[in-house]
């Protein structure tokens, strides 16, 4: 199960969320054997997010959390992916935009690990 999780210190309304949801279901298909099937999103606005001591910009902070492993090559390729939906869809610059990954060994669910 992948999960992404952006924080954003702009606001989030219902619309704003959903279309990252749809977006980011799409982006996670960059990982070969992820799909929006599995995919946990969180989306979190109005963060104090703060850069360089400022925060009069809007800013991104994204995590990703997958299963396994995935290639550098395809790492980069959804976080240019990733880039160009918080680009389009919080107006975002994309120097502002920060992606976190994490590959996880051990993946709890459904009172298992996998």
């Amino acid at each position: 199960m992948p999960y992404i999780a952006t924080r954003t210190n702009k606001t989030i309304d219902e619309k704003t969320s959903l279309a990252l949801k749809s977006e980011l279901g799409k982006a996670i298909a960059t990982i070969p054997g992820k799909s929006e099937a599995w995919l946990m999103v969180e989306n979190i606005g109005d963060c104090d997010l703060y850069f360089k001591g400022e925060n009069n910009e809007t800013l991104v902070f994204a995590e990703v959390k997958i299963y396994g492993k995935a290639s550098a090559k395809d790492l980069n390729e959804l976080t240019c992916v990733l880039t160009d939906i918080y680009t389009e869809i919080l107006d975002c610059d994309p120097a502002n935009v920060y992606v976190k990954y994490e590959e996880v060994t051990y993946w709890g669910w459904n009172a298992r690990n996998l």
